[in-house]
């Protein structure tokens, strides 16, 4: 009896998907993130007048760490020669908060959408690892793939 799930094989053991024989293509994801935070957090991060440093651009050194170290994370990711990583941050004042975008390039057999949102989830929280000594009530919160292109499965736009 064959499983139709891709990571057990037809015992039902967890297995790793055979991309061998996949073709290459170049495949590009991008995921985001929003972390909501105290207006007294999100004005130290504007003015980094933080104890620990500049929040944002040591956040967006960690999403690149995390979309890297992937595979160290998340069982059965493949290890992914990374064309490039690319981490956009914007303050979203109203809320108050930040949002993360992390865009994930290869050519290759298999996707980047897991590192895409890694990336997000270990920049999101970096950002509430820096902060929590002011807001201990931070929400992380909208992790999710908005777009991806390459492979046989297409284009997906959320």
């Amino acid at each position: 009896m064959k499983s139709d799930l891709t990571h057990l094989d037809e015992k039902k053991r967890p297995k790793m998907v055979d991309v061998g024989v996949k073709e290459e293509t170049e495949r590009i994801a991008v995921a985001s993130g929003i972390i909501e935070v105290t207006p007294e957090a999100f004005e130290a991060v504007k003015n980094e007048t933080t104890k620990k440093g500049a929040v944002l651009h040591t956040a967006v050194i960690a999403a690149i760490m995390g979309a890297k170290r992937t595979p160290d994370l998340i069982p059965m990711c493949h290890p992914l020669l990374l064309t490039s990583i690319n981490c956009d941050v914007e303050e979203l004042p109203n809320l108050p908060g930040f949002k993360l975008i992390v865009t994930c390039k290869l050519k290759g057999r298999t996707g980047v959408e897991m590192e895409a949102l890694t990336g997000v989830s270990i920049g999101l929280l970096t950002i509430y690892d820096m902060l929590k000594a002011i807001d201990k009530g931070m929400v992380i919160k909208n992790i999710q793939l908005e777009r991806k292109s390459g492979g046989k499965s297409g284009d997906f736009v959320r």
